[in-house]
Order: C-alpha cells, then sequence, then structure tokens
C-alpha cells in the first residue's frame, strides 16, 4: 500500500467516524464506543478490498460483509453511506420513525447490507452458511464477518467455528474487535473469552493477532486469509473502544450510549482537528 493509498484511507475512516458521531446524536440512542473501534477494518474492506458495486448492491459477483455484532450499525451505514450506496446526510435519520436506518441492519431495507444482525451469533452463523453456498457452487466470492469481543461469549458462536473448520471454509475470514469492554464492563470480569486466537486454534482455524486499527496490518492479515486454503482464517484485532473521540476511549460507558449536544460538540470538533490534519499531511 502506497503512501497516499493510506492517507486516503485515514481521511476516509476519519469522516466515517464523524458519521457514526452524527448519528448517534440524532438518534439520541444506538452504540458509538465499538463502532468507532472497527472503523479502520471496514475503510480498508470497503475501500480497497472488497469486490463491490454500489450502483448494483445485490451485484451476486460481489464479495459478502456481515457485521455479527449488528449493533455497530452506525458504523456500517456511515461506512456504506461514504462508498456511495445512499446519501451520508440520511445518516442523521438514525433510529428515527420511518427511517430506514434502524438501530440494527436490515437486509431488505438498506442498500448494501447483506444480512440483517443483531441477535448476537446469528450474524457469523449466516456469513458461514453463505461461504458454504459459494464452495457448493464453485464460485469464487469471498466472505468477511465481524465479531464483538462479548459477542463470543455466545455458544452459537462456537458451532458456527466447528461448521467453518468442517466445510474447509477457505473463503471465510472471521474478524473479531478485541476491544475488551462490552456492556457489563471488561469482558475478562464478565465472562472472559482468553485466550481468543487459542480457542479459534483449536476449533480448527488459521489464526493471527493484529494492531486492528493499522491499516498496513489488516491489509496483510487479508492476503494471508486469501493464501490460506483448506481451512477458514481468524483475525483478532486488538482495538481501543470509542477510538478518536478523547472521552470515550476505553471507556465501557459508551458501549450503548449516545453524545449529548455538548459531547456531540467535542466529539466533532476533535474529528474536524484530525481531519484537517490528515489533509495536510
Amino acid at each position: 500500500m502506497t503512501n497516499e493509498e493510506k492517507k486516503a484511507l485515514r481521511i476516509t475512516a476519519t469522516k466515517i467516524r464523524m458519521g457514526i458521531i452524527e448519528g448517534t446524536h440524532a438518534a439520541k440512542s444506538g452504540h458509538p464506543g465499538g463502532s468507532l473501534s472497527s472503523v479502520e477494518l471496514l475503510t480498508y474492506l470497503y475501500f480497497k478490498e472488497m469486490k463491490i458495486d454500489p450502483k448494483n448492491p445485490k451485484w451476486e459477483e460481489r464479495d459478502r460483509f456481515v457485521l455479527s455484532k449488528g449493533h455497530a450499525a452506525p458504523l456500517l451505514y456511515s461506512t456504506l453511506a461514504n462508498r456511495g450506496f445512499f446519501p451520508v446526510e440520511d445518516l442523521k435519520t438514525l433510529r428515527h420513525v420511518g427511517s430506514y436506518l434502524q438501530g440494527h441492519p436490515n437486509m431488505n431495507e438498506v442498500p448494501g447490507v447483506d444480512m440483517s444482525t443483531g441477535s448476537l451469533g446469528q450474524g457469523v452463523s449466516a456469513a458461514c452458511g453463505m461461504a458454504k453456498g459459494f464452495k457448493f457452487q464453485n464460485l469464487p466470492n469471498r466472505v468477511y464477518t465481524l465479531l464483538g469481543d462479548g459477542e463470543i461469549q455466545e455458544g452459537e458462536v462456537w458451532e458456527a467455528m466447528m461448521f467453518a473448520a468442517h466445510y474447509q471454509l477457505d473463503n471465510l475470514c472471521v474478524f473479531v474487535d478485541n476491544n475488551n469492554l462490552q456492556i457489563d464492563g471488561e469482558i475478562s470480569k464478565v465472562m472472559s473469552p482468553y485466550p481468543i486466537d487459542e480457542k479459534l486454534k483449536a476449533f480448527g482455524f488459521q489464526v493471527e493477532v493484529i494492531d486492528g486499527q493499522d491499516f498496513d496490518q489488516i491489509e496483510q492479515a487479508v492476503a494471508h486469509a486469501k493464501a490460506t486454503k483448506g481451512k477458514p482464517y481468524a483475525v483478532v484485532m486488538k482495538t481501543i473502544k470509542g477510538k478518536d473521540v478523547s472521552y470515550m476511549e476505553n471507556q465501557a460507558a459508551w458501549h450503548g450510549k449516545a453524545p449529548n449536544d455538548a459531547e456531540y460538540e467535542q466529539a466533532m470538533a476533535e474529528l474536524s482537528a484530525l481531519l484537517k490534519k490528515q489533509e495536510e499531511e
């Protein structure tokens, strides 16, 4: 990846973060913390890696992305809007009555959403089904899915992992957003899933651990996933919940709380300053 490409991705990531803040503030509800932590991944997938067409969201040859941690809908919506699937201005209608941008992704209403999610564990299961379907049809489409580290406390997740390994779904790449916080606090104290990488290996995955906010490491992990044959790939991403909004960083309270007017102004000021700096670099 060239320096110019990385600069463009960093700028896009900041715009996506601004969209997350816009949406959750306008809704007066939502999940900003875990949306902000995974921005770099979706920026990379949607703006560099995945085969998609915003003008034809249902294009059969497209790669698929499933947001298994469906409460991070503000992240997916902001990414899709900035990618051109629908107007960025619509992010301000998040969770409003009559809006197509509801609290969890709806594949029947939102252009670019490949699976309706929200019940934790079901998204990764659907992603496995998609990958198996492509294998059955001998199609080259790849499937990417993002789970929360709190989500992997769900038993259904591990049923899906067994399925993926059993059917050698090497067209599947599972990302775990390991920001170490869920709504009740630290995941290690609520119900520890650690060591996440060793558990995934035991379930038959090829695994690596990366800095989930480093584009070079994300790119390398995706390349490794595509090169791996005969088994599914998992990437454990070490991230910061609430990334790039100072008062939200590493604060479990921001898992499911929207910024008020003053907090909105502070967040947008910080992100605007970051954007200006990035554009001038």
